[in-house]
């Protein structure tokens, strides 16, 4: 919003500099970009002159030597301009006069002629756009003295950066409103007075607005017998200053208004309306319009348009049509101003692609009650500049235009938030001062109602934010935070997740980060059943994409995706890991978020060194297993114990794999990919997973740290081969070594699983290596041998057996 001093004046008194206003305004929230001196190297170098005499040149046939006076000299300048005639006054730029395009102006001989000077058109000097002749000066004024003085164009522009919420101040108005906030002035209002009623009777025109929801107020009024003129002086200058057009009066008065009043206004040609009405109404499927810019607009069903009896004549809110336009033969102005729903404005505009200084202010919200003030103020101006006769009724339609909220604003909530102590009159005052209605309730507790023009004030923080701004923050006291010296303590979860990121890391892994909206194809892919509950999902609302509709239910997919793409960057060996949370539905609105941890290993099993010394050997479910195995111990979670399949896993070749259990619960599993599965990922080669539930594991009561010195007295291993059924897993031995509970068994080990000739179907030899140690004494055969007889025999009657023969 660009505005001068010059013209807030007229408004307010501010008694400010413009740069103390500057400052003022920024720290009231409505921070300045530039203050702009206007035609401030024009003063000394730019005088009013009086042309004495103007002759053909003798070498030229377009050119004039004009006689000038300026002051009490006079001076002989050599001009192209048409208009040059004796007795004129008009501006001359003196030699060493800069104009505004950069042009420097010298004595010189034009076609043998001396010119001591140039005569300037109103583009020369910056004024307007008009360069068909030099610029005429009306009035009476004495040669020399300066043309800045004479036509009022010392003034100094400003312009400001409004956020989205503040279209209040999209005004000169309104930016006297807030000056008058903080300087403690009343505004002079443009319009005062009571505003004539507008009943729509005995008018030679009608309006029927079929969308009230888009349009909830629609007014117009009729001024007859109008004369298309250039503007005044005083209205172009103040357009000029803030970077307008002017195009001619009638033109010149709506978008002068829409500046001072923030309210835009479009004024049709009435002769050209058909039927003499106007329809508010959404666009027809395939209608266009040209509109004045000369484009022709392809037009939707949400759009919203003002039609005469036949078709539409401008879009609403956004530009005019060319059709209806104001000319220099128009007679008869119909005048529209309205109040139009920002979110259908700011629909139109995106689909059009076209943002006008218009659709600016009512994408954002105009005042709904001011609608009627800005036609009065431009029907008045019209008359004033255009002459012709007012048509004494109009058209008011007013549907369900939004009603401003009663808020309570607690004084001692404004006090805590702000930092200082402030009474209910001293904020009663500063509400009151930027035109908000304010009542007293009790010394505690004020009710306030927003002025209409406020769209932005829905609640209590939004009113302790406005006494905020007119406190003034640099007078908000400056306060330190307390910031206690202590340690933040860390979540379980967090410390948990932390810790096992950097085991993984530490075996060799690299951590994925894959989103958590997904597709809802992954359930295909991995192969699960219509009815499986693994298909149960969050569904989005409002997905981004078609690809990520859903919330993950399994990192699995996700991890897969990263395998297939490594591959497909040559990176063939891969060990990846990803911790996520996985979202279950539940009969409550918030779904079950769940942490898990899911690896996967494809490739080599010495990764990371060189093929000479590492080979080509794969890895398989024992690397994985060995994975598991070293995050548990790092853990110091022993109760965690290896089981058969207990239910098939769709994603799992052959539907097997291996599970880890927790007092019967179970807590994750692990095995290879099903080849099926890789193929609708397009992976071509094996890949082992594990899948654990961080969830349930933090849940477990981890193994204390004990330290214990070191041993002094020697280990001894004595190894065991036991065939037992093929049923039997090697951890339920392992268990019973450890459950035999003898104070010489340190640790059990499995080293061998054996299936041949020499072992009969169905069963398998299992090879055990016992370490015994004693704290107290150096450990004898004879001393072991009985320990290791009655766990073999332990072993052998348990699982149906017997000792492997060698």
């Amino acid at each position: 919003m660009k505005f001068t001093t010059e013209w807030l004046s007229q408004y307010i008194d501010s008694g400010l500099t413009a740069a103390a206003l500057s400052h003022r305004l920024t720290m009231a929230g409505l921070e300045v970009d530039s203050v702009c001196e206007l035609f401030r190297d024009l003063g000394d170098t730019v005088k009013v002159a009086k042309i004495l005499s103007a002759e053909k040149h003798p070498d030229a046939d377009k050119l004039t030597v004009c006689t000038i006076q300026v002051g009490a000299e006079n001076r002989r300048v050599v001009c192209g301009a048409p208009n040059a005639r004796a007795g004129m006054l008009t501006a001359i730029a003196l030699p060493g006069a800069v104009l505004q395009n950069g042009l420097i102006i010298k004595k010189s001989k034009i076609r043998g002629e001396i010119s001591e000077g140039m005569l300037c058109s109103e583009k020369d000097l910056g004024v307007s756009e008009d360069h068909s002749g030099i610029m005429e000066i009306p009035g009476d004024f004495e040669s020399g003295v300066s043309l800045v003085d004479v036509l009022g164009l010392a003034d100094t522009a400003i312009e400001v950066d409004l956020t989205p919420n503040r279209p209040d101040c999209a005004s000169v108005i309104g930016i006297a409103r807030e000056v008058g906030g903080f300087v403690n002035k009343k505004i002079n209002h443009p319009v005062q007075g009571p505003l004539p009623e507008l009943t729509g009777e005995n008018i030679p025109f009608s309006v029927d607005v079929l969308d009230q929801e888009a349009c909830p107020r629609y007014a117009a009024r009729m001024l007859k017998g109008v004369t298309i003129g250039p503007s005044p002086w005083w209205l172009k200058k103040r357009l000029l200053a803030v970077g307008q057009r002017p195009i001619n009066n009638i033109v010149d008065v709506t978008n002068f208004v829409m500046l001072e009043l923030g309210q835009p206004l479009h004024a049709f040609d009435f002769d050209m309306l058909h039927g003499g009405k106007i329809i508010v109404r959404n666009a027809k499927p395939a209608e266009k319009i040209i509109s004045l810019d000369g484009t022709e607009r392809q037009l939707d069903s949400e759009m919203l348009m003002i039609c005469d009896a036949e078709k539409p004549v401008a879009i609403a809110g956004v530009m005019g049509g060319k059709g209806s336009q104001v000319t220099d033969d128009t007679i008869n102005i119909l005048l529209e101003s309205a109040y139009f729903s920002p979110i259908s404005i700011r629909r139109t505009v995106r689909s059009l692609n076209m943002g006008t200084d218009s659709s600016y202010r009512f994408e954002r919200g105009v005042d709904p009650e001011g609608i009627p003030v800005a036609l009065e103020r431009a029907i008045r101006l019209m008359q004033e500049i255009a002459g012709g006769e007012i048509v004494v009724n109009g058209v008011d339609c007013c549907g369900a235009i939004p009603a401003q909220p009663k808020l309570s604003l607690r004084v001692q909530r404004v006090c805590d938030m702000l930092g200082m102590e402030i009474s209910a009159d001293v904020i009663s005052e500063l509400l009151q001062s930027i035109e908000f209605d304010v009542v007293k309730t009790n010394g505690k507790v004020l009710t306030i109602e927003p002025p209409s023009f406020r769209v932005d004030i829905e609640r209590e923080i939004d009113l302790i934010e406005e006494v905020a701004r007119l406190v003034g923050y640099n007078n908000i006291p400056i306060s330190l935070p307390v910031s206690p010296m202590s340690f933040p303590e860390t979540g379980t979860g967090r410390r948990l997740r932390k810790k096992v990121a950097d085991i993984m890391t530490a075996l060799g892994f690299y951590e994925a980060i894959n989103y958590s909206f997904v597709s809802e194809n992954h359930f295909d892919m991995l192969g699960l059943d219509k009815n499986d509950s693994g298909r149960d999902c969050v569904r989005l609302m409002n997905p981004l994409a078609e690809d990520q509709s859903v919330m993950r239910r399994s990192l699995v997919p996700g991890l897969l995706e990263n395998v297939k793409r490594n591959i497909n960057h040559q990176n063939v060996d891969v060990q990846l890991f990803e911790l996520g949370k996985v979202f279950i539905p539940t009969k409550d609105p918030q779904p079950l978020e769940e942490q898990r941890l899911t690896a996967m290993i494809s490739g080599r099993r010495n990764q990371g060194f060189p093929l000479l010394y590492a080979g080509t050997e794969k890895a398989d479910l024992y690397d994985l297993k060995g994975v598991i195995q070293s995050l548990l111990h790092a853990l110091r979670l022993d109760t965690v114990s290896f089981a058969a399949d207990e239910q098939k896993l769709p994603y799992a070749k052959d539907g097997n794999c291996v599970y880890l259990k927790a007092a019967k619960v179970i807590i994750g599993c692990f095995g290879y990919i099903a080849k099926d599965v890789l193929k609708e990922f397009g992976i071509k080669q094996d890949v082992l997973f594990m899948d654990l539930s961080l969830t349930r594991i933090s849940e477990l009561n981890a193994r204390s740290k004990e330290f214990e010195p070191l041993p002094r007295f020697p280990a001894v291993k004595w190894d065991i081969a036991v065939v037992v059924p093929e049923a039997v897993g090697g951890g339920e031995l392992l268990q019973t070594i450890s459950d035999f509970d003898n104070p010489l068994v340190e640790k059990a080990e499995i080293f061998d699983i054996f299936r041949g000739k020499s072992v009969e179907h169905g069963y398998k030899s299992v090879a055990v290596s016992i370490t015994y140690r004693s704290r107290e004494q150096t450990l004898e055969d004879d001393m072991v041998a009985a320990v290791h007889k009655n766990i073999t025999n332990l072993l052998v009657s348990r699982f149906q057996g017997k000792l492997r023969e060698v």
